[in-house]
């Protein structure tokens, strides 16, 4: 990707204090390999263990919105509307079954925003600005201490403005042949916002999906990375699991649906992963 229209170029954003939620972008230009899943059911765990967390659902599709049970007939005001500056992002979120896990649901409408959007100042930080107001003004207690934004699989306009307002991208990578090849190009695009649109944006981690043992590919896969990009691979590894595949046709995480199968357990193991890494970098 090169410039994606000039969209690389320094808009005059300065660096904002983004205090309270750590805001993840989970990303990768590659489909299918476990974004929605992994937002889903990973915000639903961290939940589970007492944050209070937010899924902006940023994909066209709206897959991550439709796995948590929201009616795409109830989506009247979506992230669309707040990238195009018609609501506040505190008007699109909603609750999901689970506690403390909110949503802010997307439509179709949203495929158009680049073209919308064109050469408009500052269209790299709408979402940024957007997640800025969220914690102003809210009772104690009330405010959100993760956004995981769920990315399309592309990287465009939308993509870009996730890796704008977040302070750190979450790569699910497939366990299969081509996986290195599409994360080094992942890798070009946040150098490249780092360097002009978000100076602190880092690699929190990536975690290994679809993974099967029982698999030579696999294992290989999981050696390649690991050897190219060391400690940045998460420990937990997502397993192939029925269970998390059938999970969002009865609009459910997978750890609602069926909180003892190996793929809620690998889920759960990765929240409490993430709050460690968490931990490390406050220390530091």
């Amino acid at each position: 990707m090169v410039g994606i229209g000039g969209v690389f170029q320094n808009e005059g954003g300065a660096t904002v204090e983004r205090g309270h939620p750590r805001i993840l972008a989970l990303a990768n230009q590659k489909g299918g390999v476990g974004k929605t899943t992994t937002a889903i059911n990973l915000g639903t765990a961290l939940a589970a263990i007492g944050e209070r967390v937010l899924i902006v659902d940023l994909d066209p599709q709206g897959n991550a919105s439709t796995g948590l049970g929201i009616d795409r007939r109830n989506r009247n005001c979506s992230t669309y509307d707040v990238l195009a500056g018609e609501a506040k992002l505190r008007e699109a979120i909603v609750p999901t079954a689970v506690p403390r896990l909110h949503i802010a649901a997307s439509t179709m409408d949203l495929s158009g925003l680049e073209l919308e959007l064109g050469t408009t100042q500052g269209r790299a930080f709408r979402l940024r600005n957007a997640i800025a107001e969220l914690n102003v003004d809210v009772e104690e207690g009330s405010d959100y201490t993760y956004v995981l934004i769920d990315c399309p699989p592309s990287l465009n306009l939308i993509t870009v403005n996730a890796m704008a307002a977040a302070h750190a991208i979450l790569v699910p990578l497939q366990c299969e042949f081509f996986a290195l090849e599409g994360l080094s190009q992942l890798l070009q695009t946040v150098e490249q916002v780092r360097s002009t649109l978000n100076p602190t944006l880092s690699i929190h981690g990536i975690v290994l999906t679809m993974f099967d043992s029982r698999n030579n590919l696999s294992n290989q896969v999981v050696a390649d990375v690991r050897q190219f990009m060391g400690n940045k691979v998460y420990d937990t590894m997502i397993p192939r699991n029925v269970r998390i595949s059938e999970a969002p046709s009865y609009g459910k995480p997978v750890l609602v649906y069926d909180l003892k199968c190996v793929g809620s357990e690998a889920y759960l193991k990765l929240a409490t992963e993430v709050i460690q890494r968490e931990r490390e970098l406050r220390t530091h």
